[in-house]
């Protein structure tokens, strides 16, 4: 059984984990968000099948992924330091971050001495996590979002809700509404029915904010130690405008984005977007290695590197280290049932479905995510997809022997799972009691064949009907 991580942290901003349940509900009653949820079986899980079908090699180069990252993760000390001296080598800046404050300090730092007042920023996972557009607000810097569904959250007042799709939980009726709201000076009669008047829209109302912003941050897919650079990926350009025009740039990157050398990015890449999108690449890949030259038509005066940790060093100590693996394509949460049903909000911290209920516990503490590692059917379809293959089945359960050890098991499941245990350790009273109440269900249904509620079994009969048994036992047809 595995052992439990030596720390747990408690975060500054809000957690509502550990009210996933009544998340759940309010998830699963919403109309709007369960139909925003079906354009991932028709939009990202069909892509990314047809993706992999074009690619023969696709499954090595899925074997390949997993070898690089297990690779840096048994060297990972090298390749931070190796990254490190390169990135300095060029002009850059790397800041060693052992947390979310120390991280917002340190960019709130930067910020305040290059004077800015505004701040554009690309899509970043670990901007979320650190909460660094709240910390900026009340340190008197606007945070400009500038991708498109972090744009609308951020209109929203909202946090992502997928880790490549933040917005895909809202509707096209719902973003007319927010713009029409916040564009105020704009023409209130003025069609928003077309996706494209909207992305125009926006694209007008962000221009400018590129040009006035003094400083950019942006997130990492990759940290290459050979060269010191950075890697994005977008399909919109915002992250080349949000890192090329303001005269500072500040990447935000977790020390387990390190890949050794180009050509390891470029395997990486392979998988990345054709597990994410269902594209063979992104439409705009990315590479920065420090501030512009002095033969440089453009770039920024400075690049800084945020390193955080986090707690990924206790990760990489313990039983769920394969989780470093992660490279944010999203595929486990759009083949994922359970998130497929509950959105992304549900799970309430930055990051959502299998990985999020593997990563979450480690960073902020399993007495606060004790539901997540619970919230899957361990049907296997997120290792199936994932491209660095890592065994989030396993995983999950190795979360639940953790959680049953502290005894944060819910009681009335523990309650359930032991009157279960004596009867399974007792196999002719199980025979006996199974037989009863096989026979008690079935004259219950009656011709009806099932049941609309039965006592202990409302969070089944509440969306669904419970088929009554029919004919004798497995063991009775066996003998």
């Amino acid at each position: 059984m595995p052992p439990p991580l030596e720390k747990e942290r408690i975060k500054q901003m809000q957690v509502t984990s550990s009210s996933f349940k009544e998340n759940t509900r309010d998830a699963l009653s919403n109309p709007t968000l369960q139909n925003s949820l079906k354009r991932l079986h028709t939009g990202f899980v069909s892509s990314r099948s047809r993706a992999a079908a074009r690619m023969p090699e696709f499954e090595l180069l899925r074997d390949q992924a997993r070898d690089i990252k297990d690779h840096v993760l048994a060297h990972l000390d090298v390749y931070l330091e190796k990254f490190e001296l390169q990135c300095q080598a060029h002009g850059g800046h790397v800041h060693w971050c052992r947390d979310e404050n120390h991280a917002k300090d340190v960019v709130l730092d930067i910020c305040q001495k290059a004077n800015a007042k505004t701040v554009t920023k690309g899509k970043s996972m670990i901007g979320e996590e650190i909460a660094i557009n709240d910390h900026l607000e009340a340190n008197g810097i606007e945070p400009i979002e500038t991708d498109l569904g972090e744009y609308i959250i951020q209109l929203r007042n909202e946090p992502p809700s997928h880790i490549i799709a933040p917005a895909i939980h809202v509707s096209k009726e719902q973003v007319a509404d927010v713009f029409r709201l916040t564009h105020s000076d704009l023409d209130p009669a003025r069609n928003l029915d077309e996706p494209d008047n909207i992305l125009a829209e926006a694209r007008a109302m962000l221009r400018n904010r590129y040009m006035e912003a003094d400083v950019g941050i942006t997130g990492a897919n990759f940290l290459v130690a050979e060269t010191g650079s950075s890697i994005i990926v977008t399909n919109e350009g915002n992250g080349d405008l949000t890192q090329t025009l303001p005269r500072v740039h500040i990447v935000l990157a977790s020390i387990e984005k390190i890949v050794p050398t180009l050509l390891d990015a470029t395997a990486l890449l392979r998988v990345l977007a054709r597990s994410a999108t269902g594209q063979e690449m992104s439409s705009y890949t990315t590479f920065s290695t420090g501030p512009k030259r002095d033969t440089d038509v453009d770039g920024p005066s400075e690049y800084h590197v945020i390193l955080l940790d986090n707690g990924r060093s206790d990760l990489l100590d313990s039983e769920f280290k394969e989780m470093l693996r992660c490279i944010r394509c999203g595929a486990c949460l759009n083949h994922c049932p359970v998130y497929g049903a509950i959105g992304g909000h549900a799970y309430g911290w930055v990051y959502p479905g299998p990985m999020g209920s593997v990563l979450s516990p480690g960073l902020i503490g399993l007495q606060n995510t004790k539901h997540l590692p619970q919230a899957s059917t361990l049907c296997g379809k997120c290792e199936e997809v994932c491209p660095v293959r890592i065994p989030l089945p396993l995983l999950l359960r190795n979360w639940r022997f953790l959680i049953y050890d502290r005894g944060l098991t819910d009681r009335k499941l523990t309650f359930g799972l032991s009157i279960w245990a004596y009867l399974a350790k007792r196999p002719m009273l199980y025979h006996l009691v199974v037989r009863w109440l096989i026979r008690v269900l079935a004259l219950g249904a009656r011709k009806k064949g099932r049941y609309k509620y039965l006592p202990g079994l409302k969070a089944w009969t509440q969306t669904r009907d419970f088929p009554a048994p029919q004919g004798k036992t497995f063991m009775q047809q066996w003998r």
